[in-house]
């Protein structure tokens, strides 16, 4: 896969993950108010579309060359071994 391509499919499903995390936890918020009477049974889906989001997007970011942007956090930069800048690796 030439590496646009691969770009855009992990950018296609980066987004659609965010889009799936992001309807899961509206349905969840909305299904604990007892006045829209929403069906119990879709709750249970909207927690597991959280999951699924997450794994789309995790996905994505694998294909579109962006698995390593959590190297950019603050406590990773701080606290781990492979990213600290202190020369003496071991």
């Amino acid at each position: 896969m030439k590496r646009k391509n691969a770009s855009l499919l992990g950018n296609v499903l980066m987004g659609l993950g965010l889009v799936v995390m992001v309807i899961g936890v509206g349905y969840s918020i909305l299904n604990q108010l007892p006045q829209l009477n929403l069906p119990q049974f879709f709750s249970h889906g909207a927690i597991l579309s959280i999951f699924v989001g997450a794994v789309l997007w995790l996905t994505g970011a694998r294909v579109g060359g962006r698995e390593q942007v959590c190297d950019r956090y603050w406590w990773v930069r701080h606290y781990d071994k492979r990213c600290r800048r202190n020369g003496n690796h071991s």
